[in-house]
């Protein structure tokens, strides 16, 4: 009964106190303080006992394997790719790495910290020169291109869902002399690999958080993998608990702005569904990496506004612009706040990266 009265005050609260945000009135330290209340109150779960958490997750499990490869995969890509190209240049590093970079020495740049991160990659994914390799979600192209330079002697295919995202990473190929590279342009939902049981390697880097039956998706990318192949992913992960970005309440606001669709796999989840392949190593990044690289897009996004202005109203209209600066530094800022969160247990150690090598025998 009292939820029945508070939930509609609060929903009328939220709605109003958004409409002060949009107009960009609310300092950030008080936007900051919102976003940790949120978290606490709604993305992080608590169960009576052990065995209720991991029922939780065995549920959820079960639940993924009735769903698509992918939900709502048009609204999920409007949300990040309406936004043409020459915004990202505003807010991301020279590679545009799209996902979280690392900061493994004091005074690091956003640059130096994209590099670092992509060389990481070449080590934990065990990538050399001469392998045919696929990339699963290449985004602008920041690890694609990386690979194609790095090892030119390898095949580099990369997939994207993007037209614009491929042209893009063809002209900076071409600028860059690398003639190994391969962009296609297709749906994750229905994509086949075209050398299936040929790659050495896959990799994806925060792909899969989009993504729902990934018994159907490991599956797939088992058969694409030739004998002794190895897959490596990059996902962010919540320590213990997956959970669905949905928007079912007014302060759902990412679910509903920015990942539509999405999942927060929880950090073992992938373990239910290897399928034809086993799990050779796995290594986790502390979220203060993820931190620093959400401050470091925003410091980007507000000392550039001037030139972000005219992308804005291009994109969503000018009487609009304000409005979705705001909603573009609170989307930094919530991502931000969540992976510095801390719960107790020392920052960045509730939701972090998680990397993964699988192995086909």
């Amino acid at each position: 009964m009292l939820g029945a009265i508070v939930k509609p005050a609060y929903d009328a609260f939220y709605r109003a106190f958004l409409q002060v945000v949009e107009m960009n009135l609310v300092p950030t330290c008080v936007l900051r303080v919102g976003i940790r209340y949120l978290l606490k109150t709604k993305c992080l779960y608590h169960f009576k006992n052990t065995e209720d958490e991991l029922q939780a997750e065995v549920d959820f499990v079960k639940d993924l394997r009735t769903r698509a490869v992918a939900e709502q995969t048009k609204a999920a890509n409007e949300q990040h790719y309406e936004v043409p190209t020459e915004f990202y240049l505003l807010c991301l590093g020279s590679n545009l790495k799209y996902s979280c970079c690392l900061y493994d020495k004091p005074g690091m740049t956003l640059d130096q910290a994209e590099l670092a991160m992509l060389q990481m990659y070449g080590q934990r994914a065990e990538l050399s020169n001469g392998q045919n390799i696929l990339e699963l979600g290449c985004g602008w192209g920041s690890l694609s291109l990386w690979m194609a330079k790095t090892y030119p002697r390898s095949k580099v295919t990369g997939v994207s869902n993007s037209r614009t995202q491929k042209e893009f990473i063809m002209a900076r190929a071409e600028e860059r002399g690398i003639k190994n590279l391969t962009i296609i342009t297709a749906d994750m939902v229905t994509f086949e690999a075209p050398e299936a049981g040929e790659y050495d390697r896959i990799v994806s880097i925060e792909m899969f958080e989009h993504m729902k039956n990934y018994d159907v998706l490991f599956e797939r990318c088992t058969r694409w993998l030739k004998s002794g192949g190895q897959m490596f992913i990059h996902i962010f992960v919540h320590r213990t608990t997956p959970y669905h970005f949905e928007a079912d309440s007014e302060d759902d606001w990412m679910s509903k702005y920015f990942f539509t669709g999405g999942t927060m796999p929880s950090d073992r989840l992938f373990c239910f569904f290897t399928k034809g392949l086993y799990l050779k190593n796995q290594w986790r990044v502390n979220g203060s990496h993820y931190y620093k690289t959400c401050e470091d897009w925003l410091r980007k996004l507000d000392s550039n506004y001037k030139q972000a202005a005219p992308i804005l109203d291009k994109t969503y209209g000018k009487a609009q612009r304000t409005k979705w600066y705001v909603y573009w530094r609170l989307f930094f800022l919530s991502c931000s706040e969540m992976f510095n969160y801390d719960r107790g247990n020392g920052a960045g150690n509730e939701w972090y990266i998680s990397h993964y090598l699988f192995s086909k025998p």
